[in-house]
């Protein structure tokens, strides 16, 4: 039911509750920070607007009418609801501006959110980060559904419904075992990589989804797996080559568990992307956390 024009607006009951409270215009006008006048049309516009008379107004003073004072009986419950109700959405303000909640593709959650989040403790001491991580598909999901105030996200765009902006790149890279034939090649075709069964991600994964726009197709892989820690374990133990990101075999590459081998004809440098509602930019500590994001 709609909310009645007399009592949408509040303030000349609070007003009215002064007057009855402090015993005159004169206080409740001090009390208000405005001035007596100020206080006597705002009250005087509630009584036409109710057809009722509410103060008494002499010489010597104001006081309530009978209408007035069951009129500031009922004022009075209905300002304290909507005290309680500030007090509770400042609460909530608070608390969210307390909080963030983060979801990030594997890559990233694993090889770029550490940094980040300690930095964004660094500047909001306060906030409580929760971070969860799934495959892209699913962390677009998550920010549909306001389960996430920002995503991360590591494929080759966004969704029509979602907004964002690049935050950092990162460069896939073709690793297979120190034994494996390709191992000492000096670069492998795009046409050859495609042909060739790989260890992969699952469907919905970032890599996944760029790899195969970047190829064109891929063959069906030899094994697919949910995590980047699986796939590099894969393939040091010899199941096959797979594609990942740089950020993530550096140090494997470094010991010599794993070799990395260039491939000719395709770009796999990409984009890591912020992700957010359409419409709703992101605020308080996900904004300072997109921020650093893209500083460093």
């Amino acid at each position: 039911m709609a909310l009645s024009a007399r009592v949408s607006d509040l303030v000349p009951y609070d007003l009215l509750v002064s007057v009855a409270t402090l015993g005159s215009m004169g206080r409740a006008a001090v009390e208000h920070g405005i001035s007596q006048a100020a206080v006597s049309a705002r009250i005087r516009s509630l009584e036409s607007a109710l057809g009722l008379t509410l103060l008494e107004r002499s010489p010597r003073g104001t006081r309530l009418t009978p209408d007035g004072a069951l009129v500031v009986e009922r004022a009075r419950a209905a300002l304290d609801a909507a005290h309680a109700l500030d007090e509770g959405v400042a609460a909530l303000r608070t608390d969210r501006a307390a909080r963030l909640r983060v979801a990030a593709s594997v890559t990233v959650a694993e090889y770029l959110l550490p940094r980040w989040l300690v930095a964004l403790r660094a500047e909001l001491p306060g906030t409580a980060v929760t971070l969860t991580s799934h495959n892209t598909a699913e962390v677009v999901d998550d920010v549909r559904r306001g389960d996430a105030d920002i995503g991360f996200v590591e494929g080759p765009g966004l969704p029509a419904d979602l907004d964002g902006q690049v935050v950092a790149r990162d460069r896939l890279v073709l690793v297979v075992a120190p034994d494996h034939p390709w191992a000492g090649r000096r670069a492998v075709d795009a046409s050859r990589l495609a042909s060739t069964p790989l260890v992969a991600r699952e469907p919905g994964s970032g890599t996944r989804d760029f790899l195969e726009r970047a190829l064109g197709a891929l063959a069906p892989p030899v094994l697919e797996l949910g995590s980047t820690t699986a796939i590099k374990n894969a393939v040091a133990g010899g199941a096959g080559p797979a594609v990942i990101s740089g950020l993530a075999v550096a140090a494997e590459v470094a010991a010599g568990t794993l070799r990395t081998v260039p491939v000719r004809g395709a770009d796999l440098q990409r984009r890591l992307r912020a992700a957010w509602r359409r419409g709703r930019a992101p605020s308080g500590p996900a904004l300072v956390l997109v921020r650093i994001a893209s500083r460093r």
